[in-house]
């Protein structure tokens, strides 16, 4: 699934830039190198974004997609993939990365389900990531977030891009992706209950345990125009799997396939940026 950046990520990129600045301020003071105290560049990026209205849906929602990004000096901007959730890093050593992650789930609600099952709310998602370079273009990424409302269950993602970049003048990254949940996340998306059963005219159905629930590929990609306007994408693909492929929600109600992109225009400014 997309992880939800479909889902309320303008409240994301709201807190991303104050998030980054305050970041990059905090490595500033605890460095003495020449990079911490170069002028700051910053970029965002803003569109329309296209995906699934909730995991398992056939039925899109739109949203705004908004990314920031924020680099010093000359160095090109850090590389993070589209479908990644919102952090930053705490520790960066030797291509090594650990950081908080934060995620918004949109709930399901009957309207959108066109069935007697029971809603799910809007989910809050708290966890880290981790991420290491295997290689100059190679790069896994690695989350867990736990949902402290809505569904209330774990959720975990697993990744690996090819980055292949001219600094900021264009970039392109493809890769594989995992999704993986407890029994609770998957309850909630995938199962239905007795009662469910009884009211919808579905079959009753227990997703089990733990495991894979989805797997796919996701793009991301950047051309910048001008030096201060460019073009941001992604595409993503998933295909649900396991137990959650096999649960009347998806089957009878959706779809095992679950396509996203979106495509926004960004701007960038700090110091010397026209002069680039």
């Amino acid at each position: 699934m997309l992880r939800s950046i479909v889902m309320l990520r303008p409240l994301l990129a709201a807190a991303a830039l104050p998030c980054a600045m305050l970041a990059g301020n905090a490595a500033a003071q605890t460095s003495d190198s020449p990079e911490a105290k170069e002028p700051r560049r910053t970029r965002v990026a803003l569109g329309p974004l296209i995906g699934p209205a909730y995991p398992g849906a056939d039925n899109v929602s739109v949203s705004p997609l908004i990314d920031v990004a924020v680099a010093r000096g000359d160095n090109p901007f850090p590389f993070e993939a589209a479908d990644e959730s919102f952090g930053f890093p705490l520790l960066k050593a030797k291509g090594f990365a650990f950081g908080p992650a934060l995620n918004f789930q949109t709930g399901r609600k009957r309207s959108e389900s066109h069935a007697a099952i029971d809603e799910v709310g809007t989910s809050i998602e708290l966890g880290g990531f981790a991420q290491y370079w295997i290689a100059p273009r190679l790069r896994v990424h690695v989350e867990a977030r736990q949902g402290v409302n809505g569904h209330k269950g774990l959720v975990g993602n697993a990744g690996l891009d090819y980055v292949t970049r001219d600094r900021d003048r264009w970039l392109f990254a493809l890769g594989p992706r995992i999704s993986l949940s407890n029994a609770r996340y998957q309850d909630a998306w995938f199962g239905i209950s007795p009662r469910e059963a009884a009211a919808s005219g579905l079959a009753a159905y227990d997703p089990g345990g733990a495991g894979i629930h989805a797997v796919g590929a996701s793009a991301t990609g950047l051309y910048q125009l001008t030096p201060r306007w460019g073009l941001y994408g992604f595409a993503k693909y998933d295909r649900l799997v396991g137990d959650a492929a096999r649960s009347p929600v998806v089957r009878e109600l959706g779809s095992r396939n679950q396509f996203s992109g979106g495509l926004a225009l960004s701007f960038t400014f700090g110091r010397g940026v026209g002069d680039r």
